[in-house]
């Protein structure tokens, strides 16, 4: 029964640098761009990207965010399988803490052991990526975290997804965890995952 949960800066980046640059250089208005935005919010295009019925990549790619728990949380959940074979991925508005923890609440039926034994997890990937050489010399953006329980009461949690992390040049590194100026190549790790636990430790509690 998993779920995933994409880790974005706290000024909500879940794309590469090198992404926004290359959209900035074809800058066309795209109509199937216009329609996603719509089909989440009526109300998210100018009236000038309404008449023109597109909308530019950077402008859709930076609105996404917004519209996410990315923007306020630092992730946002992307999808969620139960053991009974339904699936969800309808998130694009899940934006407050309340809303995050309803869902993980139904994750997991209203077992607090589940929420225990993930914030372990949680705790001990935090710790480990303060410590990694590999985790400070690279770019993590858009990996994800797998949340797996079973009927036996185990639980785990796992980073996957590296399919955009990137090397940063020799000698330089992240702190993960500060705010993303362009240019900077900051992802906001460390941020997203300890609003994260902060969660957990309240659901945890209750």
């Amino acid at each position: 029964m998993p779920t995933a949960c994409k880790h974005a800066p706290h000024a909500c980046r879940t794309y590469l640098e090198d992404e926004l640059v290359r959209a900035r250089e074809r800058p066309k208005p795209r109509e199937d761009l216009y329609n996603k935005m719509v089909e989440v919010d009526k109300e998210g295009p100018t009236a000038q990207e309404h008449a023109q019925r597109g909308v530019t990549k950077p402008r859709y790619m930076q609105w996404r965010e917004s519209m996410s728990s990315s923007s306020t949380m630092g992730f946002r959940i992307d999808g969620i399988k139960k053991c009974d074979g339904t699936c969800r991925t309808d998130f694009k508005k899940t934006r407050s803490e309340q809303d995050v923890m309803e869902e993980f609440k139904g994750f997991v039926e209203g077992d607090v052991n589940f929420i225990k034994s993930y914030l372990t997890r949680l705790l001990a990937i935090q710790q480990a990526l303060k410590t990694s050489e590999f985790f400070k010399q690279h770019e993590v953006i858009g990996s994800s975290l797998l949340f797996i329980h079973d009927h036996t009461g185990k639980a785990q949690v796992w980073i996957i997804d590296f399919g955009k992390t990137t090397a940063l040049p020799e000698g330089h590194v992240l702190k993960h965890d500060v705010d993303w100026r362009e240019g900077n190549r900051e992802d906001g790790y460390l941020l997203g995952l300890q609003n994260l636990i902060r969660i957990m430790e309240v659901m945890s509690s209750q």
